[in-house]
């Protein structure tokens, strides 16, 4: 199965929200959640390895991260099934956009790479 197919067979959706008990507006910290639900609709299970986020604030300063697995695990997720977590991030900025990839393989061992659309990351009232 070519790349293009296999990525296209993994879904990745996400939900942000802002942290106001974690966050201190007047010190530049805006902390928020995000909920990742990344659901495998080929009929082989997938592994995820690896993670990149390029993440985005509101003075278009990047930070880029990489490394193994999402949360402490390399989840395998079966046909049909999905796998959900929890992570954060913490912006200088009330506003700001995250995107990024999943390296995952295949159970027969073919690697490919799936993109996490673009989201953002916005305190609620803020104008932008």
């Amino acid at each position: 199965m070519p790349d293009a197919s296999l990525e296209q067979l993994i879904e990745v959706r996400v939900h942000s929200r802002y942290l106001k008990e974690q966050s201190e507006p007047a010190q530049h910290r805006f902390a928020f959640s995000y909920t990742v639900v990344i659901r495998n609709h080929s009929a082989e299970a997938v592994r995820l390895l690896a993670r990149y986020w390029r993440v985005t604030d509101g003075n278009n300063q990047v930070e880029e991260v990489r490394g193994p697995g999402v949360i402490g695990q390399t989840p395998l997720i079966l046909p049909g099934s999905s796998f959900r977590y929890t992570s954060g991030a913490v912006l200088a900025t009330a506003v700001g956009t995250m995107e990024g990839s999943y390296d995952m393989v295949t159970a027969g061992g073919h690697p490919f790479s799936v993109p996490i659309p673009l989201f953002k990351l916005v305190c609620p009232g803020v104008v932008h």
